[in-house]
């Protein structure tokens, strides 16, 4: 009953965007006021970054059964969005009450649609291993439509995009699904006995590719970093830091290099991490951005422990430090 509560509450009060050119003299402003619910931030940060918005500043308010939020955003160019029709599909997609895709916390493997088969991979990175990945399914007589590939702490992850090179359509023989898995295993498994390579099958559902990596590296625990202190620069890593305050919240700030799409990143972990932000806000500079979010999980706890808030800090550091290492290759791009 009180889920159904819920679904009427969000079809009586649909979401509400504002789009503002006037309110600031060097950015968009776009404001969002919906009804509360986990993973609504995500949304609106995922619908902004599919349309390849940069986010300069963000205001965030979701503390009780309200959310609303401002980002002030720009083009690629560090110019305001002026074009009608790019500003009418962001308030409808925006407005829209589409569910946001569910969390997909499962395994990797390989997940086959009408137009492709994604395969999703983890192992040990090491030089070449892109190179043998298409070389086996070259041999496969898998045609590689494109790959997005992240490695952080020396783990690797993928999600490839193929098809059968005679039909140019998905590939959804079992027997033969099941080969490429077991192949692709036996060129991912490294040295590192700890941590083995996964090809197993996915369960189904529609999730951003970057969002999936994110989760296959998060499940993979590359969070870790057993074995890489005494290696690493210190001074060019993110701050974290993870702080209890009075009301029962936990306040996380972050400090680090300014990219595109940080704010998602983090957003994406945390929601994952099932950790709801109450309120927040960003600023980001020439070179550097600081975010400051107060969160509690999802059963209302704010961060109880030690271990718990460093689990956080360094969960939030691989989320901001994975995209340093993305290689996106297409079609074109690909000599297997």
């Amino acid at each position: 009953m009180d889920e159904e509560y819920a679904k009427l509450i969000r079809r009586l009060n649909p979401p509400r965007v504002v789009i503002d050119n006037d309110a600031c003299e060097e950015a968009t402003v776009i404001q969002v006021d919906s009804v509360n619910k986990h993973g609504i931030l995500l949304k609106v940060v995922q619908v902004l970054t599919d349309m390849n918005l940069v986010i300069t500043k963000a205001y965030i308010s979701s503390d009780g059964d309200w959310f609303m939020d401002v980002f002030n955003v720009v083009d690629q160019d560090g110019k305001k969005i002026r074009d009608k029709e790019v500003m009418d599909y962001i308030q409808r997609r925006l407005e829209s009450n589409a569910s946001f895709a569910p969390s997909l916390r499962g395994s990797v493997g390989v997940m086959p649609s009408e137009e492709h088969t994604a395969i999703e991979l983890t192992g040990t990175d090491r030089p070449g291993l892109l190179s043998e990945v298409c070389a086996v399914l070259t041999d496969l007589h898998c045609n590689v439509v494109n790959a997005e590939i992240w490695t952080h702490n020396n783990r690797a992850a993928a999600v490839v995009h193929v098809t059968d090179d005679s039909t140019g359509c998905a590939i959804k023989d079992p027997k033969r699904l099941s080969t490429i898995r077991e192949l692709l295993c036996n060129v991912l498994k490294g040295n590192d006995d700890s941590k083995t390579a996964t090809t197993t099958l996915s369960p189904p559902g529609v999730t951003s590719r970057e969002r999936r990596l994110h989760q296959i590296m998060f499940a993979d625990r590359d969070y870790e970093r057993a074995g890489l202190a005494r290696f690493e620069d210190k001074s060019s890593r993110p701050h974290v830091t993870v702080l209890n305050i009075e009301r029962d919240y936990t306040v996380v700030s972050m400090r680090s290099k300014d990219r595109p799409k940080l704010l998602f990143d983090i957003v994406c972990t945390l929601t994952d991490m099932e950790y709801v932000v109450f309120h927040g806000m960003v600023s980001t500079g020439r070179m550097e951005a600081y975010q400051e979010f107060y969160i509690r999980h999802v059963d209302g706890l704010p961060v109880s422990s030690d271990a718990e808030r460093e689990r956080v800090v360094q969960c939030l550091e691989a989320a901001i430090e994975r995209r340093a290492s993305e290689v996106i290759i297409y079609r074109s791009d690909l000599i297997c």
